[in-house]
């Protein structure tokens, strides 16, 4: 897990993320994160990409459909395959 993100949270404190798993689906770009290092117990969260071309960052939002998150945890899940991570809905 050496990919990460730093998002702003509401009160604009950064939030570090660590990327495990990135897909693409429909022609949206998706990440499976997670607020913990490696060897750490932590919550995983699943982004969608939200940039357009003419933005200067990335631009992500969590997902939070949860008709969305349950097809989107299947294919992280298959994605994972042999990693040594677990998921938990």
């Amino acid at each position: 897990m050496e990919d990460r993100i730093i998002m702003t949270d509401e009160n604009g404190e950064s939030v570090e993320f660590y990327v495990l798993e990135e897909t693409r689906i429909h022609g949206k770009n998706y990440l499976l994160v997670t607020d913990a290092k490696e060897e750490e117990d932590g919550e995983c969260y699943i982004l969608r990409d939200m940039s357009r071309t003419e933005d200067p960052e990335a631009v992500y939002e969590f997902v939070e459909d949860d008709k969305e998150l349950d097809g989107l945890y299947r294919i992280f899940s298959e994605l994972l395959g042999d990693a040594d991570v677990e998921l938990e809905q």
